[in-house]
């Protein structure tokens, strides 16, 4: 099954690849490397405000780091040239949670963006990762996640 197919399956639209919010790219390629900018939360087409153990559960900050995961795809996508079938591997996550000091579940949260890539891209999805707690992100996003790709 391609990817394609995959994302078909699971009720999955790619999105507009959105333009960058500052001064930067929304990827960057080296070689067979490609860095996507962090992504924020986004629902209903607006920033997914909030703060992880404040206004927002865990389960609720995985729905937005899945959100994100669906961004990621259509940037990568974009980075493929219009083909997801280039990649060759899910290399990295970086997740960033906007949290309060004692919220403790990051990694739970970025399991929501983790467990999305690894049912579509399959062995190919599965990736190292990093979640860290945040006192804040731009916009006042709850989550902000980047991605790092190999591609064939």
């Amino acid at each position: 099954m391609s990817f394609y197919e995959k994302l078909k399956a699971l009720n999955i639209e790619l999105p507009v690849v959105a333009a960058p919010a500052a001064a930067y790219v929304m990827y960057a390629q080296t070689g067979n490397t490609v860095f996507l900018s962090g992504h924020l939360a986004k629902k209903d087409g607006k920033i997914w405000v909030g703060q992880l153990g404040k206004d927002i559960g865990t389960e609720e900050g995985k729905l937005a780091a899945r959100a994100i995961a669906i961004d990621l795809m259509a940037t990568l996508q974009t980075a493929c040239g219009g083909d997801l079938n280039r990649v060759k591997r899910i290399v990295k996550v970086m997740s960033l949670v906007n949290s309060t000091p004692d919220f403790t579940e990051q990694h739970l949260v970025t399991n929501g963006a983790s467990e999305l890539l690894a049912e579509v891209f399959g062995e190919q999805g599965k990736h190292a990762r990093s979640a860290f707690g945040v006192a804040q992100i731009p916009l006042g996003a709850c989550v902000e996640i980047e991605l790092i790709a190999e591609l064939a």
